[in-house]
């Protein structure tokens, strides 16, 4: 992968529907194009927030699990 991550945003034990209002925030800081690592509980939260980043124009780059969490590398979108 060329691109690095930017910014990293752990939200492990937030509860929703605070992921993906904390993701929205970090992703704001952010130029169109700069990447984002989210670590999100299993569940609910990674069931929604990708999904709904998805909606929004954002690109999922990679998911990695890390056990009980996951790691996301987000594209922000234009």
């Amino acid at each position: 992968m060329g691109q690095e991550i930017k910014k990293s945003l752990d939200l492990h034990g937030v509860v929703c529907p605070l992921n993906f209002v904390k993701t929205k925030l970090a992703l704001e800081t952010l130029n169109a194009g700069d990447w984002l690592e989210v670590i999100l509980d299993e569940g609910d939260a990674m069931l929604n927030v990708p999904r709904s980043l998805k909606e929004e124009g954002h690109r999922i780059v990679k998911v990695t699990s890390l056990g009980n969490t996951y790691s996301v590398v987000v594209e922000k979108g234009p």
